[in-house]
Parts: C-alpha cells; sequence; structure tokens
C-alpha cells in the first residue's frame, strides 16, 4: 500500500484520468474530492462491497431458478414419452 501525506487543497494524480482531491479537513473526517472519467465507477468501499454480494446473490438466485426450469423441463419431457 502506497501512502500519501496531503494536505488542505492539496491533490494525488492516479494515471492521466483522475485525481484526488482533499477538500477539507474536520476532526477524524477528510472530505474528498474526485476527478474520473464518466465510465469509472467511483463507490464508498462498504458500498462497492453491498454490490458485489448482491451481485453474488443475484448470480445463485439464478442458477437455483435455473434448476428448477430443468427439473420442470424434464418432468414435462418423462410426461410427453408416458
Amino acid at each position: 500500500m502506497l501512502v500519501l501525506t496531503r494536505k488542505l487543497k492539496e491533490a494525488i494524480q492516479i494515471g492521466d484520468d483522475i485525481e484526488i482531491t482533499i477538500l477539507s479537513i474536520n476532526g477524524d473526517q477528510v472530505k474528498l474530492g474526485i476527478s474520473a472519467p464518466k465510465q469509472v465507477e467511483i463507490h464508498r468501499k462498504e458500498v462497492y462491497l453491498a454490490i458485489q454480494d448482491e451481485n453474488q446473490q443475484a448470480t445463485l438466485a439464478s442458477k437455483a431458478s435455473l434448476d428448477e426450469l430443468y427439473q420442470q423441463l424434464k418432468h414435462l419431457k418423462g410426461g410427453k414419452q408416458s
């Protein structure tokens, strides 16, 4: 992990397109301004992790739905052969 010290109004440049600026410092809180291209998604980490978890849950639900559909189709196919 790279650790940098910045003062109020100072910035950090990431690549050519992303700039993070210290906008304010109030006690133990730091307000950051982030300039990045629109296609770059920016989230607080807890939000990012929640999105990842929801996406994972959605894939599990989809798999369960596909398994259920497969069983129903299998049953229908078996019924036509009788």
